[in-house]
């Protein structure tokens, strides 16, 4: 009797795990409802690379450690940078047992295909559906690669990440800077950018152009630059003179510090 009251008891708290709306933050609940399938090749061939605008960042950076978001999951692009823990949950359907979970970076978007496919399977990015387009290194540690979309839980876990927070300069419209932030820890997900350069005083709100893609109107060339980032938990790091006064559009700086 006692051992069937354990193993009861056992149940009800791993049940109670997958269960959305369980008290408890992203962090600690895992939400059901979810499927994933793969993309790409094990080299990272044939994977997308605009959605979040990181491009080749995905191989050369997060090492295919990355998923496409369905719309249902992407909310338009301010989940880039969050990272998940992926767990492929039905052995019958081709889940590999015992896998565990695939920990990735949001680094693009699965967008919706309103057109039914000719083999007449389901279009898995489509509103309301959660999907997870998973690099195929992500995919196949998880579940086996013939079956092609598996059901999987998810949750939102701290991004650990090596180094400090990354800021790649580009020339955007009328040769306004933009900002991309990568290799951003902790919540991953940047919801706030301010910049100061050395002759101007004063934070200078960045507006969001796409995914972690920031971009300031006002002209900062030849001066050193500061940014105040704050993730989508609240927390705020501020990167003192990060970019040196002689920078130039493409080049990449290392803030040194991260969340």
């Amino acid at each position: 009797m006692a051992m069937l009251k354990y193993l009861l008891t056992t149940a009800s708290v791993f049940i109670s795990l997958l269960v959305p709306g369980m008290r408890g933050d992203d962090m600690t609940t895992w939400f059901t409802g979810a499927h994933a399938s793969l993309y790409g090749d094990m080299q990272g061939r044939g994977t997308m690379e605009g959605g979040c605008g990181y491009g080749d960042l995905n191989k050369r950076e997060y090492n295919l450690q990355t998923a496409a978001l369905s719309e249902a999951l992407f909310n338009d692009g301010l989940a880039c940078g969050a990272c998940f823990a992926i767990m492929c949950v039905d052995d019958t359907k081709g889940c590999k047992p015992s896998a565990g979970s695939a920990v990735v970076t949001a680094t693009d978007y699965c967008p919706p295909i309103y057109t039914k496919p000719p083999n007449g399977t389901n279009n898995w990015c489509n509103p309301p559906l959660k999907h997870f387009k998973l690099s195929m290194p992500m995919f196949t540690r998880i579940a086996e690669e013939k079956v092609g979309v598996v059901p999987v839980v998810y949750r939102r876990v701290p991004c650990a990440k090596e180094g400090g927070v990354k800021f790649q300069l580009f020339k955007g419209n009328s040769n306004l800077m933009r900002v991309l932030l990568y290799n951003v820890a902790g919540a991953g997900d940047v919801s706030n950018v301010k910049i100061k350069g050395s002759v101007i005083s004063g934070w200078l709100q960045m507006s969001r152009i796409q995914g972690q893609t920031w971009e300031t109107g006002t002209d900062l060339q030849g001066q050193s630059l500061s940014f105040q980032v704050t993730t989508s938990d609240g927390k705020m790091v501020e990167f003192d003179n990060v970019v040196d006064k002689t920078w130039q559009f493409g080049e990449t700086f290392d803030g040194i510090k991260n969340f």
